[in-house]
């Protein structure tokens, strides 16, 4: 089955180039002329993977991705003309999985749809890995077979960025992940230097499991300059 992508521009020549190009090597294509209408048929479309434009009139891409977050962790990378690094910590603080800025090649924009793509995939992050691994530490449990994420027995959501980076971590309990490796891993190799995805996807993690939590433990360790570590924690009984 072919896999569906939802192009957002209020632009049609933009919509028309990105959907040509993008069937052209074997995706279905569904596309809106604004955020307005993504919300609407959201249900409807059903993608896989959304292209967002930011600057759109009436609802921009930002509004857009925070409504979709709401209740969707549907893999959106955004579109825009800017080059302003503020939109784009913006973007990625949002919930966004990517970033990706016009002018861009059509070697660029594959690539970044396929790594996206990919992450939403099953893991073969650890080749070892029963399909029914479950890592537990404190009150959090990771299951990799399911791509699932728990507290307190209560399932704790996560985009796939997310989870492929708390993933990663837990598979490598008590073990200091290198910022180069967490990068390849999650983004691939072309982000390994780029540390302010990580910086972001790593504080969006700390802060939904803190919002969960009932004791004050930090599960996720950074070591400056190096990377970042999930240490085994002992579960507080009530």
């Amino acid at each position: 089955m072919k896999q569906k992508i939802c192009v957002v521009d209020d632009e049609a020549k933009i919509l028309r180039f990105i959907s040509a190009n993008l069937r052209s090597v074997g995706y279905e294509v569904v596309t809106a002329d604004s955020g307005e209408e993504l919300l609407e048929k959201y249900d409807l479309i059903s993608p896989d993977l959304i292209l967002l434009d930011i600057m759109m009139p009436g609802k921009d891409g930002f509004y857009v991705l925070e409504e979709l977050r709401k209740f969707s962790h549907i893999p959106i990378i955004m579109l825009t003309a800017r080059s302003n690094p503020k939109d784009k910590v913006n973007g990625l603080n949002l919930g966004a999985d990517d970033y990706l800025t016009k002018p861009f090649s059509l070697d660029e924009l594959f690539a970044r749809v396929n790594a996206v793509l990919r992450r939403s995939q099953p893991s073969l992050t650890d080749a070892t890995a029963s399909a029914s691994s479950v890592i537990e530490t404190g009150s959090l449990q990771v299951d990799v077979g399911s791509k699932r994420i728990w507290i307190y027995d209560e399932e704790l959501k996560l985009t796939q960025t997310e989870f492929s980076l708390l993933e990663i971590l837990a598979l490598n309990l008590d073990k200091v992940v290198q910022h180069e490796s967490l990068l390849s891993e999650v983004w691939g190799p072309q982000y390994r230097d780029d540390v302010e995805y990580l910086r972001v996807g790593i504080a969006r993690i700390r802060r939904k499991i803190k919002e969960r939590l009932k004791e004050p433990e930090e599960y996720i360790v950074t070591y400056p300059g190096l990377g970042y570590m999930l240490k085994s924690v002992v579960a507080k009984l009530d």
